[in-house]
């Protein structure tokens, strides 16, 4: 069985890693075990020339396993074949309390939206996304329609606002 996800979505540089690493640390501070899932718009590469997993990689491994005392990582060249879907991914997360995601905005599972001063001829996503359960913005005068508001900085009221939308259970 997966563990819940919760999604962080917005327009383009409207602080969406930003909120998802404090919304991360608040629930790690609070004591869930948090996997972070990611999509990249672009062709991203998490290696560096010259390092030795790149050498493997470029010497044409589909796959290479990263290991250390510390972490392990597991890259894979996809080459031909399509993208993951977001369900294979979200098979991969592992053993963990939560999943925050941050893009697959047109997946189904519940979001929040950020939304910017300045981004204001942008259309709201709710409208478009009918997972978007919560907004956070730094509009103090926001129009949410109808949905919980959060001050763009409120991390731990987000929080709780997660923990409770998902029904996660306490930990003491």
């Amino acid at each position: 069985m997966n563990p819940p996800v919760f999604g962080i979505t917005g327009w383009k540089n409207s602080g969406k890693t930003t909120l998802a690493a404090g919304l991360i640390s608040e629930l790690t501070r609070r004591g869930y075990s948090v996997t972070a899932l990611k999509h990249a718009h672009e062709s991203f590469d998490i290696d560096q020339p010259g390092r030795d997993s790149f050498k493997l990689r470029a010497a044409g491994a589909r796959r290479v396993v990263l290991s250390s005392p510390k972490r392990w990582a597991v890259m894979q060249e996809l080459q031909d074949e399509p993208e993951a879907r977001f369900e294979e991914l979200l098979a991969k997360v592992g053993s963990c309390d939560v999943v925050v995601v941050e893009g697959f905005k047109n997946e189904m599972f519940p979001k929040l939206e950020i939304r910017r001063d300045g981004a204001a001829s942008r259309e709201p996503l709710n409208s478009k996304i009918p997972q978007v359960v919560a907004v956070a913005s730094d509009r103090p005068t926001l129009e949410s329609g109808g949905l919980p508001a959060f001050h763009i900085d409120d991390v731990a009221g987000i929080a709780g606002f997660v923990i409770s939308y998902l029904k996660l259970a306490r930990i003491p």
